[in-house]
């Protein structure tokens, strides 16, 4: 069934907890921050079709890594609604992998970048914003010291939006897309 009735007084419950929520609760806009990204990520991920880049580490099919990351933010919600779920310190690893093997193809960042180029990186830096508002509501959560999370988490979603400035990166070099640092006249 696609509706309970239940939150329409605006409350809702998390993964494992009897206790009602407020929608408009810290956990609640954590929780949805999530779900956005991993929205997101799927228009992403269909965009990519089977755009793929060869690193030192193997081939990169990016709808396929994609993913594997939406795959991973279910684990990072039911952490965070309270399941007893973590991400392991080699999902981490994994992501700091695709970062390094793209930074090598790209040259050093000196400056920030104008967003823009292709389509695919338009999408990625859009998906990179939405992982920071994310990645900021967990942070809020932990803060509150109602519910902790696992260290390897935090350092995931901070890889993530890394991976997705990358992606943003290598889609406009892939286009033949000349970065476009700010004026600031």
């Amino acid at each position: 069934m696609l509706y309970t009735r239940k939150g329409d007084g605006g409350t809702t419950k998390t993964f494992g907890c009897d206790q009602r929520v407020s929608k408009s609760s810290n956990i609640a806009e954590a929780l949805g921050s999530l779900d956005e990204i991993n929205s997101f990520l799927g228009l992403l991920k269909v965009k990519s079709g089977n755009m793929s880049l060869d690193l030192p580490s193997g081939t990169v099919l990016f709808s396929a890594n994609i993913d594997r990351i939406q795959q991973d933010l279910f684990i990072v919600q039911a952490e965070l609604a309270g399941a007893d779920k973590k991400i392991s310190p080699e999902k981490v690893v994994w992501l700091e992998g695709i970062i390094d093997g793209i930074e090598k193809m790209l040259p050093p960042i000196k400056t920030f970048f104008v967003s823009g180029g292709t389509e695919l990186a338009t999408l990625s830096d859009i998906a990179r914003t939405i992982c920071r508002r994310a990645e900021r509501r967990v942070v809020g959560v932990t803060e509150e010291g109602k519910i902790t999370i696992s260290k390897e988490t935090l350092a995931y979603l901070n890889r993530l939006s890394s991976v997705l400035y990358a992606f943003a990166r290598i889609f406009n070099h892939m286009g033949g897309i000349k970065e476009e640092a700010p004026k600031y006249d």
